[in-house]
């Protein structure tokens, strides 16, 4: 127990900035007249009593945060911030449990977008500017905010930023300090958020809607302020606007710093990744629009084009924004795009799956297999360009696939016990392990996840924080050497 007490010292100090957010839905709040300023100020002052309270009790046991340390921190902090921002929502919406509302937090935070609420189009603006801000925050995660903005935590930030960073080769920094290669990833973060909004405004939303359609398009989080989501707008500009700033956040933010410090694009055409994700999604889209166009589904071939090309980038990418409810669509439809769901984004973005890098090794994994069997004796490295792969790296590669394809088969079968049926079950696991949010039937973008059973909801959940942080970094709290002494 008393090893826990480095862990919660940072939690408290963790607490203490996260309240500063509650500034954001205050002055919304304000703004538009909404009559929610109270439960937001009342929810901060909470979340900075605590974290202080939290903060003076452990202040003699804060020490340099180990390895283990990081993976506790990441994932009790993520579990934390996701119950305190469920806060207002209680205080807002009597008859919401607080079950649904740390769902709608923590769906927020993990970037999934699946919701329990209904009525968004006539909720006050406050929650749902503060919906689409949490899944904002939790697009890079809050672990390297904290990194960035906190000089107190460089101690041992790298152990932060390896256990809460995607994709399987962690150590690659950016720059020589921790702190400065998390402040290089939110400027080209905040960056592009900032040109999304711009966009969509120029395109003909609101410049609330820009604001909040912004926060989830470049951090994939797929949230919308309408119940009908993109659909509600009906606009081509607006779609193409969102999957342009979709993709730029299912690229490595790496990339993205590397290239607009070179002051060149060449960076992107030398990343395997980036060259894997053009080709993958151009051709999934085109196969998408050409097959609804085939099946009949839509009539004429511009309408076609629009809805597989939005939606198959949109779903493909992780952002789960719809134009139409694609679970309409022919049974293959769907599944090919929870299918592309599990591995287009890219490492070191805001997506989740597999990852594309990982999706390139397992296939030049195979290949070298393949090799071997007519050729014993050949020496066949895996690379990605020109660099090799280590095998520590093709192993752990390996070893995610497994634990990610256990989660999902879990995941389904603990549902289907719930009194699920399967292919409800099924959706629901990859779109919540992949932080998809629609999934398939009443669960796809026509409906939301309100209609499930608090253990349903709990299981999801799981399944969500499991998708955020890489699987590895929860599970691992699981393992008895975790904590032996």
């Amino acid at each position: 127990m008393a090893g826990l007490l480095p862990v919660g010292n940072v939690l408290g100090r963790l607490m203490m900035v996260f309240s500063l957010a509650y500034v954001v839905p205050i002055a919304g709040s304000f703004l538009f007249h909404d009559g929610k300023a109270a439960e937001f100020a009342w929810a901060m002052l909470v979340t900075m009593g605590a974290g202080g309270l939290l903060f003076f009790a452990t202040r003699r046991h804060y020490r340099e945060l180990k390895v283990r340390d990081g993976f506790l921190l990441v994932t009790l902090s993520w579990l934390l911030m996701g119950a305190i921002a469920a806060l207002p929502l209680n205080l807002i919406y009597s008859h919401l449990s607080f079950t649904d509302a740390f769902f709608e937090t923590i769906s927020a935070m993990t970037t999934t977008g699946a919701s329990v609420l209904s009525g968004l189009d006539h909720a006050p603006q406050s929650v749902n500017l503060w919906r689409h801000l949490l899944q904002w925050l939790g697009g890079l995660g809050i672990i390297v905010l904290a990194v960035a903005i906190l000089p107190l935590l460089g101690v041992g930030g790298m152990q932060l930023y390896r256990a809460e960073m995607p994709g399987p080769m962690k150590e690659a920094k950016l720059t020589a300090r921790i702190a400065d290669t998390a402040k290089a990833l939110y400027l080209v973060y905040a960056g592009a958020t900032l040109l999304c909004m711009v966009s969509l405004r120029v395109a003909g939303m609101s410049w609330f809607d820009a604001v909040c359609h912004a926060f989830s398009a470049v951090s994939l989080g797929g949230f919308s302020t309408r119940d009908a989501n993109v659909a509600a707008f009906d606009s081509p500009a607006i779609e193409t606007v969102l999957v342009v700033f979709m993709f730029f956040g299912a690229i490595n933010f790496g990339t993205h710093y590397l290239a607009w410090r070179g002051r060149s694009i060449r960076t992107y055409l030398l990343d395997s990744e980036v060259r894997a994700i053009l080709v993958v999604l151009v051709a999934g889209c085109l196969a998408m629009a050409a097959f609804l166009h085939s099946s009949g589904s839509y009539r004429d071939l511009s309408t076609s084009l629009r809805h597989g090309i939005f939606n198959t980038a949109s779903v493909a990418l992780g952002g789960g924004f719809a134009s139409v409810d694609y679970t309409l669509w022919p049974v293959l439809a769907p599944l090919l795009l929870l299918f592309l769901s599990s591995f287009t984004a890219s490492s070191g973005s805001t997506g989740s799956g597999i990852k594309m890098v990982r999706a390139l090794i397992l296939l030049k994994q195979g290949f070298r297999e393949l090799h071997k069997l007519l050729h014993p004796q050949a020496a066949h490295q895996v690379k990605l360009g020109h660099a090799p792969v280590p095998n520590k790296v093709v192993l752990s590669v390996l070893a995610f696939l497994f634990l990610y394809l256990a989660s999902v088969v879990g995941t389904a079968f603990i549902l289907v016990a719930t009194g699920m049926d399967l292919t409800h079950a099924l959706g629901a696991a990859l779109a919540c392990i992949n932080n998809l949010g629609p999934g398939l039937g009443t669960l796809g973008p026509a409906g939301n996840y309100g209609t499930l059973t608090d253990l349903q909801k709990w299981t999801c959940m799981f399944a969500m924080l499991l998708g955020r942080l890489e699987i590895m970094s929860v599970l691992v709290l699981f393992t008895r050497s975790f904590w032996r002494k």
